[in-house]
Formats: C-alpha cells, structure tokens, sequence
C-alpha cells in the first residue's frame, strides 16, 4: 500500500508541484515558439516549483490558439500570426526561448532567436542534420549565450546512477546494450507531424534520438559504425518513396567491441500474450553482469534499475529505485539536489537556469554530444537507404 501511495504521489504531485515565492535574484523570463503540447510538462509545469523562472509569453501562428494556450497556463503575454513567432523573439523582456516547434523548423526559429540575443532551449533532435546543429553552437558561442538541446532524462538521477554502476566498474567490461523505445498503434495518428519528411519525421528522428542518445552516454563512446538499419514504413506506404519510418532497428559497433541495438517504433503493434503496450527500456550486459533501466525516459512515474552481478561465481541480483540525487550514491555536489516528484523536466530546468544564472550546473549536454547524436542518426538513416531528413531552406544573413 505505501509503495502505491507513493507512485500515485509521484504522478499527480508534478501536475501542480508545490508553488515558490519569487526569488530575490532576476527571474529568467521565457517565451515559448508555438502553444505545443509538450510545453506544459517540459516547462510550465516545472516552472512552477523555480522561483528564478517566469514563463512569460507565447507565440503561436493561430493568434485565438495562443491567448486560449496563454489562459490556461496563466502566460501574460500573447503573440499570434504569421509574424508572431518574430515578435516574442523580438520582446526585450524575454531571456529565453523555448522550442518545441516540429524538428524541421527547429534551426530556423533557433538561429533566429540567437540571433536576437535570446537564450535557448530547444527541443531534441535538434535538427534535421549535424551539420545545422554544428551551425547553431556556432552562432551561440559568437553571440556568448547558452543553447541546450532537451534531452531532459539526462538530467534524472536514474539514468546517472545506471551510468555511475557502469563506469564503477562493478559489473565488468561492457559487452553489449540494447536500447527501446516504442508506443503502441492507435497512440500517433497517421496524420501527426512525425510521419511528415518536411518537416523532419521519422521514428528514428523522434525516439530514436533518445535510444541513440542513451547508447552514447552509457557507453561514454560513439560508435564505429552502423551495421545494420531496417526501416519500417507507416501501414502500406512506399517507404522508398515517402523516405519515412515508422518503425527502425538498428545495430552499431561501439569501441572494445561493444555492440549496441536499438528498437523504435511510433505504431508498435499490441500484444496480448503476454501484454505488453510499450517498449521503454535499456538493457547493458556486461562480462561480470547486467543492469537493465525500465523506463528510462520517464522514471518519475516509474521505473526500476535491476542489478545482477555473476561476481565470485555466485549470481547476487538488486532492485534500486533513485528519484532524487540524495538516493543516488553519486560522489558530488549534487545530494541535495531535486525532489522524489520532480519530473526529468525539472531537474533539466535547474540545469538551465544554473547555468544562465553563472552557476554550475548538475549536468550537462555538450556541443560535441549534440553533433554527434544527429550524425549517427543520419548515418543510421542512411545504412536503411532512407537519406537524411531535408535540410532546412533558412539562409543566416551576411552581418
């Protein structure tokens, strides 16, 4: 009973998290491009809990969807039409921005918004390839100003503490890891923007960032190359035509012969015996054991880290469950950090504002981690014959 107690409190607490009085210190004002709905858990929500952020304003090119989206969510101001995006980013009381537009526009309003002076949080892929992400550290190192690409997991203490078993050497050498991450049919409709090439689709685009991004970080390595990549298409569509996936299986060679796997599917289809909805999971074996992650994407409504450790020829097997930095046994600054409720989303917050504010932060997506994400996407992509998404059509101007 008091383990149900407790999920049900991690679940409903988030959805209105406990309100803070204001800081003494400047709050960072945000707008967010576009009334998304993966604003409200990625950055109203947490926002709630930060005494140092106000979310201030939203554009949307629907000017009656913005003030509905502003209304709900308690935005003071509004922006709508077809110049509505360039008047937020055009707003001096604005700091940040954050981005949760569709990935095919995600360089665009990104580049505009450092070109504005505005800070940014841009949802992850960062964009349809290296080369225009490689462009976006570019203009944000210029213009001295923090660009962090929304890979809001990193930020949890679960995942840290699966990396922490890894890297302790505990279980041994790595041999292999396999990384899902699915959502059954009926869930995205055929019609939603991730089947749309233009505008960056692809299941391996939407969640097979995350599955690649986890390969790299638990490894702490990129891979070597991509043997395998079989592409699914959406119901009886010409994928060599439409070039987008609803389904993609991938296999990579890492180095000291590690080999990774991943598994992605927008439609996955049901199944019954036994039940099984979702495939949210990571799987690393090692040469004295493995540790599996269930639910690495969202570990504040559940998860489990499970340990089985083959050491001295008898198997020992562990169940940890980590929702705060304190429980974590990580050697560092960061104990005192979070709450048991605290969404991945917030603990990405804290981490962006820190570093906006000159502290330090927890932990951090890098420059380097971005590109490369994006890049062995593409060559993902490319092993299945598919090609990379489109590059984007906007032109930086000549200064």
């Amino acid at each position: 009973m008091a383990s149900l107690v407790q999920r049900l409190y991690r679940i409903f607490v988030p959805l209105e998290p406990p309100k803070v009085e204001g800081s003494s210190n400047q709050p960072i004002k945000f707008g967010i491009l576009g009334a998304a709905n993966i604003a409200p858990p990625a950055l109203i929500i947490p926002a709630k809990s930060h005494s140092e952020v106000i979310v201030y304003a939203v554009a949307a090119r629907d000017l009656q969807k913005a003030q509905k989206f502003a209304k709900k969510y308690g935005i003071s101001k509004v922006y709508g039409g077809s110049n509505g995006y360039q008047q937020l980013l055009d707003d001096p009381e604005i700091d940040a921005i954050y981005n949760p537009l569709p990935n095919g526009l995600h360089f665009e309003w990104t580049m505009k918004a450092l070109l504005a002076g505005k800070h940014v949080l841009c949802e992850k892929p960062f964009a349809n390839t290296a080369e225009e992400v490689r462009q976006m550290f570019d203009l944000a190192e210029k213009k001295e100003l923090v660009l962090l690409e929304a890979f809001h997991y990193r930020f949890h203490p679960a995942i840290q503490r699966v990396k922490s078993i890894l890297d302790s050497g505990e279980l041994g050498k790595i041999k292999s890891v396999d990384a899902k991450l699915t959502a059954p049919a009926g869930m995205i409709k055929p019609s939603d923007i991730r089947f749309d090439l233009a505008l960056g689709g692809g299941s391996m685009m939407d969640m097979g960032c995350y599955t690649m991004n986890c390969i790299r970080y638990l490894t702490s390595s990129n891979p070597t190359s991509v043997v395998s990549a079989t592409a699914l298409p959406l119901k009886s569509a010409n994928i060599n035509e439409t070039k987008i996936d609803r389904a993609m299986t991938a296999t990579l060679a890492l180095p000291n012969d590690i080999i990774a796997s991943l598994e992605v599917d927008l439609v996955m289809p049901w199944e019954f015996f036994p039940p099984k909805l979702f495939k949210v999971w990571v799987e690393v074996k090692c040469e004295g054991g493995e540790v599996e992650l269930l639910n690495f994407v969202l570990p504040t409504l559940y998860h489990s880290i499970k340990v089985s450790n083959k050491a001295g020829g008898t198997t020992t097997k562990r169940v940890e469950k980590i929702y705060k930095f304190a429980d974590a046994h990580l050697d560092d600054h960061s104990k005192a950090l979070g709450e048991d409720w605290w969404l991945t989303y917030r603990y990405q917050l804290e981490a962006f504002v820190d570093k906006l504010k000159g502290r330090t932060p927890q932990t951090w997506v890098t420059r380097e981690d971005s590109i490369a994400n994006l890049q062995w996407i593409e060559n993902v992509y490319e092993k299945a014959g598919l090609g990379s998404r489109p590059k984007s059509k906007y032109v930086l101007p000549v200064e």
